[in-house]
């Protein structure tokens, strides 16, 4: 059965949410096959290397998938509001810290993340696929290079009789 539809769905979906003023620095990739395979492979590395929690688990579900979206940002700038919900009293310059994500980030446009991914996960569920979204899947698949974005999450998609996203 493939998923590809399903996550192309959900790509259009993060395309098309609403964003802050208009501007949209959200950017998608679909992974499946061999690069899937690869990522879920990276996943339990990275956990081994740097010793985290989890990675190799959610490496399993990934493996596991038959698709996975990723969703980010890319070089978005800030919206000046200077509103202090990225903890600044002022806006601060974006991305000038880098860790397993780039940051800071303005607080509006993690918000812009947030709809777009809630937007592809409702386009999940309204066609009964099962997915989660997963901070670990983004780290990795940061590192590999397979999305050019500072800040992305990874949803791992699966049709099966019982969702193997939760039973973990």
């Amino acid at each position: 059965m493939s998923l590809r539809i399903v996550a192309d769905l959900m790509a259009i979906s993060a395309r098309t949410a609403p964003k802050g003023m208009g501007q949209d620095f959200v950017v998608v990739e679909v992974l499946e096959g061999d690069v899937l395979r690869r990522l879920a492979e990276a996943m339990t590395a990275y956990g081994e290397r740097t010793g985290k929690k989890n990675f190799d688990r959610d490496g399993r579900n990934v493996l596991a998938s038959e698709a996975v979206v990723l969703i980010g940002l890319k070089d978005a700038n800030v919206l000046g509001l200077d509103c202090g919900a990225c903890g600044s009293e002022t806006c601060v310059k974006p991305n000038t810290v880098e860790t397993e994500f780039k940051g800071p980030n303005c607080a509006m446009r993690i918000l812009d993340l947030g709809i777009a991914i809630g937007s592809a996960v409702k386009t999940a569920g309204m066609l009964n696929v099962d997915n989660r979204i997963m901070y670990r899947v983004g780290v990795v698949a940061r590192e590999l290079g397979l999305i050019d974005a500072d800040l992305v999450m990874g949803i791992p998609l699966s049709a099966t009789g019982k969702s193997i996203y939760f039973d973990r």
